[in-house]
Order: C-alpha cells, then sequence, then structure tokens
C-alpha cells in the first residue's frame, strides 16, 4: 500500500516553474493517506503565486494516482497568506545619502562578508549554501547579493520573484527561500539588462539593499560580495558594520595572489577575517574514487597558516553542486556529503560563536 514517503517521493518529481520542487520548496501540508484515499494541500508563498499554480496542483494529483493502491486524490491550492504589496518604486542606483558612519542594521545581530580576491573561485556558491545551512542549523538568515554588476543569488536560490513591500510602502519585504531571507538587486532589474553605472550609482543601490530592506530579526546577514577590492567592499566597509569576512579561494597560486590582497583589504578597514575556504579542491572520480587535484592542492592551507587566519573548510570540485546552483536548489538543502560538509561549515561558525 501507498504511504506517505510514497506520495512525497512522487511529489518531488512535480517541477516548479521558478526552481525547485513541491517537496523542497516545503509547499506540502495535511498530507493524508487513508485505505488509498490521499489528501494533501499545496500551499503558495501568497496569493499571487497561487494563482499560476493550478497546472502544479493538477500534475501533482495525477501522479500521486497513478502509485499503487491510491484510489482517489485530492490536492486543494492555498496561499499562506495575502498577496504582497508590490515593492516601493524605487529609483535603484541613485547617488548614496549621507550618513554618519557605519549603519547599525536593526534586528540583524551579525554581518558576515563572503569575499575573493578574483573571480570564478565559487563565492556565490559557498555564499548561497552556507546561508542554507546555518538556516538548517536553526539560525534566523538573511542573504544580500551585493554583486550589483552580476547577481547571481536569485537563480542559485530559486526565486525569480519580485520583492514586496511594507505595509507604509516605505521598505522592501526581502524574497524568501529554503528558510532564508534574500535580497539582490537581479530581482528588481530587468535581468537581461546590463547595469552600466559608474561608483556613486552602485554605492546607492547598494546602501538601499542594506538600509531599505526590512531583514529583522536575523541572528546573521551573510553577504555575497563581488570579486576584488573595489568600490562595493569599500561602501560596505564604511556603511554597514560588518562582524567578519570569510575569504574564498581554490588553491591555485593565481587565485591566491589575489585572495592575500582581500585579505589585507579586511586587515586595513579593521574587519576581522574569520577564515578562508579552498574551494575546488580536489576532484572525486564517482567511478574509481580517485582523487584529482586538478588546481593544484593544499595551497588555501598553507595560505591561511601564513596569514595566520584558520582554514574553514576544503570543498571539492562536484557536479551536484554545480546543477543545484543552476536548478535553485542549493544542495546544502538536501542530503548527501556536500550537504554534510556545508553543515560541519555551518557547525564550526556557530561552535566559534561567528554566527
Amino acid at each position: 500500500m501507498t504511504d506517505k514517503n510514497a506520495v512525497l517521493t512522487a511529489l518531488k518529481a512535480v517541477a516548479l516553474a521558478d526552481g525547485g520542487d513541491l517537496v523542497s520548496r516545503d509547499m506540502v501540508r495535511a498530507l493524508s493517506v487513508d485505505g488509498g484515499v490521499v489528501r494533501f494541500v499545496i500551499e503558495a508563498p501568497d496569493a499571487n503565486a497561487a494563482r499560476g499554480l493550478e497546472p502544479v496542483r493538477a500534475a501533482a494529483e495525477q501522479r500521486v494516482a497513478k502509485l499503487a493502491g491510491v484510489r482517489s486524490v485530492s490536492a486543494i491550492l492555498t496561499a499562506h497568506g495575502p498577496a504582497e504589496k508590490p515593492a516601493p518604486n524605487l529609483k535603484v542606483g541613485g547617488h548614496p545619502k549621507p550618513q554618519q558612519g557605519p549603519m547599525q542594521l536593526p534586528g540583524v545581530d551579525r554581518i558576515i562578508a563572503v569575499a575573493s580576491g578574483k573571480g570564478g573561485v565559487g563565492k556565490s556558491t559557498v555564499s548561497s549554501n552556507l546561508a542554507v545551512a546555518l538556516a538548517r542549523q536553526g539560525r534566523k538568515v538573511g542573504l544580500l547579493d551585493a554583486d550589483i554588476y552580476g547577481p547571481s543569488q536569485p537563480r542559485m536560490m530559486g526565486t525569480s520573484k519580485k520583492p514586496g513591500a511594507s505595509p507604509d510602502g516605505e521598505r522592501i519585504v526581502p524574497l524568501e527561500a529554503h528558510g532564508v531571507k534574500m535580497m539582490s538587486i537581479g530581482s528588481m532589474v530587468d535581468p537581461k539588462q546590463a547595469l552600466i553605472w559608474r561608483g556613486p550609482m552602485l554605492m546607492g543601490a547598494l546602501q538601499q539593499l542594506l538600509g531599505q530592506v526590512d531583514w529583522a530579526p536575523l541572528d546573521v546577514l551573510v553577504v555575497d560580495m563581488p570579486p576584488g577590492t573595489g568600490d562595493v567592499q569599500l561602501t560596505l566597509g564604511q556603511k554597514a558594520e560588518l562582524d567578519g569576512a570569510i575569504v574564498v579561494s581554490t588553491p591555485q597560486d593565481v587565485a591566491l595572489i589575489d585572495a592575500r590582497k582581500a585579505i589585507n583589504m579586511f586587515e586595513k578597514m579593521n574587519i576581522p577575517v574569520y577564515g578562508m575556504i579552498e574551494n575546488m579542491s580536489f576532484y572525486k572520480c564517482p567511478t574509481c574514487g580517485d582523487e584529482a587535484h586538478i588546481f593544484g592542492h593544499g595551497g588555501v592551507e598553507h595560505e591561511a597558516q601564513a596569514m595566520g587566519v584558520p582554514l574553514l573548510a576544503a570543498l571539492p570540485i562536484d557536479l551536484d553542486t554545480r546543477l543545484g546552483g543552476d536548478a535553485g536548489r542549493p544542495v546544502a538543502s538536501g542530503e548527501g556529503a556536500m550537504a554534510e560538509a556545508y553543515a560541519r561549515l555551518a557547525e564550526t561558525l556557530i561552535g566559534r560563536g561567528l554566527a
């Protein structure tokens, strides 16, 4: 006979247009299986989303009806709350407003920057998975995509919605995915259009994403930084009270050269560096189990020792991690070796009182 686990397995095959499935997005409620009669509720995040999910509801019923022993299926579509108001009509990217010293974000206990000296080392992947892993440890987590020119978190977190507005229409309500509050410039502008901005407009947009978003309450806000040591890094260091930074690098020498610069930048801004993460540390063959060190081996660990900071994790090149990021399902949200690796990283930060 079909049981609840069999039904949930079937529902995992019902994909959503904006990424994920009914089970991974935690949308199945009130599931019951009684003598071949299956009933469940599909809970959309809001009324606007619910209106577009009728094909998904029908597909879910059809999928479950094919299970052995199922005589009838009833799926009800509902919404978690009222339709969100549209986000305030902000002039995104205006010149920054004057402020005296770094701002304290109300209700946000800690802000951690995830940075890299150069692009292509997997910093955004680490940021999204770390945020999800911290949320799975019971922390209230936010994720700010500060890569204004190349925002990737909407895709990696599996959300294509526009942010909503607070009741007074003056503040932005962040999106939520995988238990994490998320905000990105990519959720507010046409993703097909390039942002051709000079520094002042960039700094103004970043100031808005920090101060005009209803982040609270959060235990930790993870900031996915762009690569390098430019305007965004300086703006964050001056406009927000960063508690610490994590620097991501691959083991190869050319990446480590820029990682040193990133660490040096944070030191000059008096921002503690919590440690380094060696990403793409090795590749493990799924057939024979042998490890290949494509980008070298141990370079980040050696550099961390030389710079006097901890090595927080060594993460391999992993196909599931790439597939999960492209599909909007961070690998840390599921099960397996990589999810466990990110869970250990989150436990390390929490255990040291850093997150």
